[in-house]
Formats: C-alpha cells, structure tokens, sequence
C-alpha cells in the first residue's frame, strides 16, 4: 500500500484515480480554495485524515509520513493564459512549498503537474531552477507532456509531468505511454468554425473539446461554443419543415420543429442559448447583419451557426476531467454554484492521465522493491 499526500487537491483528481485503481491510501490534503475543500469532502470519506488550508503555513515537519506526494502546484503565474510573471508572481512559488514538503518528509516519490509553458518561460531558467532544487535533494526526476485526448477523454489539454523517485534509478517508465494507449479514443484536435476571443469561438463536435479551464463571469464556463444541429439525424435542408405554434418557444426535443432554414452561413446572434426553456419578448435569434442583444445581467449571449449553439454545461466540463456523473451529482447537490462548478472542472487535472500515471508508478514500485 502507498501512502499519499495530497497538495493543491482541488477536487481531488489524483485521489478519485487513485480510488479506481486500488493500492493507494491518502494520509491527508490540503486546498486553500473553500468551495473545493466542500466538494472535496462531498467526494471523499475524509474522516482520520490530516487537513491543512494554506500550504504556506504547514509545520512541514509534523506532517504525517507518507511515501508519495502528488499535487498540481498554481500554474497562472506560468501559463500562456496570464501575465507568465513566473516566480515574480507569488502563486509561482507556492511550489517552492512543494519542495520544502519533500525536502521535510521525503517520500520515495512524487507527481507534480503544471501547464507545459512551464518549461520554457525564462528560456528555461525557471525549470532549471526547480529541477536544480529538487535533484539537491537526492531524487532522480523524468517528465513529460501529455495530453487527455490521449487517455480516453475527448478533450485537448497538455499538462507537464515531473515525476520523482527517490533512489538512483530513474522513473521513466512511470511515464512510458505510446502505442494503444495514445490511439484510445483520439479524435483529434479541435475543429474552429468561427473565431474570436475564448469564449466567443464557435468549435464543432467533430473533433475534441477545447481546454477547459476555471473562467467563468457572466459568460458562464468559458469552454468554447459548439454546434449541434436541431434534428436527429442532423440534417441541413434546401426546404424549410412545417412551421408550428412553437417555432419561436425555445428549444424542442420534437424532430423538425425549431428547425427554420437559414439561407446564408453567416453566423447570427442568439440569445439565452443554454436555457432550453424561457420567457422572452421578441426573437431570440437576429438577422446575420444585425448587431448583438442588449447585454444584461440575466441574460447570455452566443453565435447560432447552421442549426443550434450551446456551451457545455458543467456536469459536461466534470466528464471532460473524468468524473463520474454519480461524483457530479454529490457535488452539485453540496449546493455549489455552476460558476465554482465550471471553476473547480477547469482548474483540475484530468482523472484519466492520472490513473495511466498510478498505475505504471505501482509497476515500478514493485520492481525497485523485489
């Protein structure tokens, strides 16, 4: 059995893989974030388990033993998304906090995830730094980057693996994937209809999701909008259906209606696209050469092109990370917002990665141990 601790845990992504795949025990964790400690012990049984709120405050050395310590340290400060202002930014060097842990506890490995700009903000000197930092302490390091696409997941998300391993053989094949493992499930990269700002671009369901990440405002989960036909089978047609009494009441399951013909591919502006139900004086689609809807505070706006255009709901965007729908449901029904919903999806990391990475660590850690 391993043990484990768990850092920056979010909603706990490398416990629920961890939980899936048996021969792991977590001994504690630690989020700062308040709405994720309440979904993570909505998912979890975190009763006999050693809690801390601010890594920054731990007494490190009073920590609970364990053998391996994973976490996904802040990555604004690093990614391509924000200022990259590295370890002038004080999230950067929250995880300097993760080596201070393994300097006071040594486990005999760790799992570090970051965004892969990492690698090279700094031309390097960022990386070289940590890499300096922790190879002082006696461990023998590989990484690598993978992509959720590549473990089952129909999104497009790269996330950098530093994994560590406390003897003189190096853990390469912790993180030794090819062959059946990257073909599973790859349905390529994202297919863009319409550009603009995140948020505003229109992607088909043709290819994989877009990153998801933890913005949200008033635009909700800023995931990208994607094109869904109104009929099944989806069909565009040269005639237009029977016009009935509903066409202009919101969205219907019923085959046909709502499905008026555009005669151009220019896209139009539609309001409340999430909503498949809702009072609303006058359309809710404009002309292509018509400016945008009033903005308001109720209201949501997106691009209708060729048929229908929603965004992903946030129990889509927990899919998209590799929960389940029963741990989404445990979530929501904690009474947290779909804004912290969408937040919490888009900050973890990928169950599926995760699970891939468990699950070589025990093969390794089987070997080393004979």
């Amino acid at each position: 059995m391993i043990r484990y601790f768990e850092a920056f845990a979010g909603i706990g992504a490398f416990r629920s893989a961890f939980e899936k795949i048996g021969g792991f025990e977590c001994v504690g964790w630690c989020e700062i974030d308040k709405f994720a400690q309440q979904a993570y012990r909505a998912l979890y049984d975190t009763g006999g388990e050693k809690f801390y709120e601010d890594i920054t405050k731990i007494d490190y050395g009073s920590m609970p033993d364990f053998d391996l310590l994973v976490g996904g340290p802040c990555c604004q400060s690093f990614s391509v998304a924000g200022k990259r202002r590295a370890f002038e930014d004080d999230r950067g060097n929250l995880f300097f906090n993760f080596i201070q842990i393994l300097e006071a506890k040594r486990p005999r490995f760790f799992i570090a995830e970051n965004v892969p700009n990492l690698l090279g903000i700094s031309q390097g000197e960022c990386f070289r730094i940590l890499l300096e930092e922790i190879s002082q302490l006696g461990y023998s390091m590989c990484w690598r980057v993978l992509n959720s696409a590549d473990f089952g997941i129909p999104q497009s998300r790269r996330r950098l693996f530093l994994v560590g391993y406390s003897g003189n053989r190096c853990p390469t094949e912790i993180l030794a994937f090819g062959g059946d493992d990257e073909e599973n499930c790859k349905k390529g990269k994202p297919e863009q209809l319409i550009g603009g700002s995140q948020g505003s671009r229109v992607y088909s369901t043709n290819g994989t999701a877009v990153t998801q990440c933890s913005g949200s405002g008033g635009m909700g989960g800023k995931t990208g909008l994607y094109f869904i036909d109104c009929n099944a089978p989806p069909n565009l047609t040269d005639m237009a259906r029977c016009i009935t009494t509903r066409q202009d009441s919101g969205v219907s399951n019923h085959k046909g209606e709502h499905s008026a013909v555009f005669v151009d591919d220019a896209p139009r502006a539609i309001l409340n696209p999430f909503k498949e139900h809702t009072r609303q004086n006058g359309r809710r689609v404009k002309k292509p050469d018509e400016p945008m809807f009033t903005l308001t505070v109720t209201d949501r706006h997106g691009i209708v092109h060729k048929g229908r255009i929603r965004r992903l709901m946030p129990s889509e965007c927990w899919k998209l990370q590799g929960f389940t729908k029963e741990q989404f449901e445990k979530v929501a029904a904690a009474g947290i917002s779909d804004s912290q919903l969408y937040k919490q999806a888009g900050n973890s990391i990928t169950v599926n990665v995760v699970e891939a990475i468990g699950r070589n660590l025990l093969k390794f850690d089987k070997e080393v141990m004979q």
